[in-house]
């Protein structure tokens, strides 16, 4: 069993205690409340991976989209899990790249946690540039930089703040979205058993009609996988935020039981009602989106634009809990000597440079997006999906280590246990590289994967390297 290293002691405890060791020694605030941390964990992933990379999904996949929902929902079950017993355990606002310093050592925290911050600034730009869009559907005469630009000094504002104005925008954008999409699952159930007036049940038509169930095959299947990865990709930000929680464990346990049915309810559910509802291949499922796409037909008076403004609620939601997650990260990082020591001072128990930092960085997807618009939204979505399967690797593999040194340490803190110890964590392991083997046959995901796989393998070079001088100065 590997033992984290001495040097990660000071680092570790700086984390643990919400200060950074190498900041100004101001602690992280703990103002988010229960009911913040429940609709965080109930309705905050709900962001452009749903309701906009869902749509090239549904139309590489067809109807196949929900069995590539169910597999990854399947995956993202297990990792949620084995997150949870970890976090609850030992509640940091690093999460995962804490767990993955203490059981690898500093090298696998420097690398997941800035693999992870990577993630979430371009997710940043992503979910900005999708809001975008809308708000140019709009006011047609504005370009989507300027949106983004104006999204970004909101929330940098209000992220800049305090942390329960974070907690309070997650609050009502969650409930909004968890609100609409129960609207939407019950207009859709109704819809399918023709109980709604003015509509027909569809029958199985859409399902197996159309070139049947798979109709481009396992290639579509992959790209509808990556697109569900990408949609899943954020619930680990409930975890982070639990550390600045007034009770982290019991807002973590209460997160990872609910995890099961959100998934199944939320995403499954949606893609099951749409497939059911409209032929995958018609072209507005990408070019209106597959929830606006749906209202339209069940002739739901002005649906469309009321979903629109839902959906933009979404990704400002996403935007503003990605501009928090990665500024978590980095502060975690910079207090456990893994970065660049201005991210680590906190004012006001805010890290604020992190915040700022994170939001320039986030922008820069955008100028991409300008000097590339057909190409970049779906060459950084499809980077996501394979950083995010890249970071439930490192997840599953701290697992496995610390399970073991809880069990005999301390069991007391096993207050939320991974299911089938360890043959199910294998299990997660298994399906993370299968994922990755998917990815790298097909053309349409093989060049991101390379990237994301190039990233984590410069992050890993750096990471030694630095374990290896801070050993030498030790001694």
């Amino acid at each position: 069993m590997n033992r984290t290293p001495a040097s990660a002691a000071p680092e570790r405890a700086a984390e643990n205690t919400g200060t950074s060791a190498q900041g100004n020694g101001t602690p992280l605030s703990h103002g988010l409340k229960q009911r913040h941390l429940s609709m965080i964990a109930l309705g905050g992933v709900i962001g452009a991976g749903l309701f906009v990379s869902s749509g090239l999904g549904i139309a590489a996949a067809g109807p196949s989209i929900v069995l590539a929902y169910a597999l990854s929902g399947l995956l993202v079950m297990l990792v949620m899990r084995m997150l949870g017993e970890m976090s609850a355990a030992n509640p940091a606002s690093g999460s995962f790249s804490v767990y993955a310093e203490r059981a690898l050592g500093p090298w696998a925290g420097f690398t997941a946690g800035w693999m992870y911050w990577t993630l979430l600034t371009f997710a940043v730009g992503v979910e900005g540039l999708g809001a975008a869009g809308i708000m140019t559907g709009w006011f047609p005469s504005t370009e989507s930089w300027m949106w983004v630009l104006a999204f970004m000094v909101v929330f940098l504002g209000a992220n800049l703040a305090s942390v329960k104005n974070f907690g309070e925008f997650e609050f009502w954008f969650a409930a909004l979205k968890v609100a609409a999409i129960g609207l939407f699952l019950v207009l859709g159930a109704l819809a399918i058993f023709g109980v709604l007036p003015g509509t027909d049940a569809p029958g199985t038509d859409n399902l197996t009609g159309h070139d049947g169930f798979m109709p481009n095959g396992v290639d579509g299947l992959v790209v509808g996988l990556v697109a569900s990865v990408i949609a899943y990709g954020g619930l680990e930000t409930v975890t982070i935020a639990a550390a600045e929680s007034e009770n982290p464990v019991k807002g973590v346990a209460n997160a990872v039981r609910t995890a099961m049915w959100r998934i199944a309810l939320f995403y499954i559910g949606s893609m099951f009602v749409i497939v059911m509802l409209i032929p995958w291949n018609d072209p507005k499922v990408v070019s209106d989106g597959p929830y606006v796409s749906v209202l339209n037909v069940l002739d739901v008076p002005a649906a469309g634009e009321i979903m629109k403004f839902v959906v933009l609620a979404a990704l400002l939601s996403a935007m503003n809990a990605n501009i928090y997650g990665s500024s978590r990260m980095a502060y975690s990082l910079v207090a456990r000597g893994q970065g660049p020591a201005f991210l680590g001072r906190v004012s006001g128990g805010v890290p604020r440079l992190a915040v700022a930092a994170s939001c320039v960085f986030g922008f820069v997807t955008v100028l991409l997006n300008y000097w590339s618009p057909d190409k970049v939204f779906v060459w950084v979505a499809n980077m996501i999906g394979a950083v995010v399967l890249i970071v439930w690797g490192f997840i599953a593999v701290s697992q496995l280590q610390m399970r073991r040194r809880l069990e005999r340490e301390a069991p007391e803190k096993l207050v939320v246990r991974m299911w089938g110890f360890p043959y199910l964590t294998w299990v997660a392991l298994a399906g993370v590289v299968t994922f990755l083997a998917l990815m790298a046959r097909q053309d349409d995901t093989r060049e991101q994967l390379y990237y994301s796989t190039g990233l984590a393998v410069v992050l890993t070079v750096v990471g030694l390297i630095r374990q290896k001088t801070a050993a030498a100065k030790r001694r």
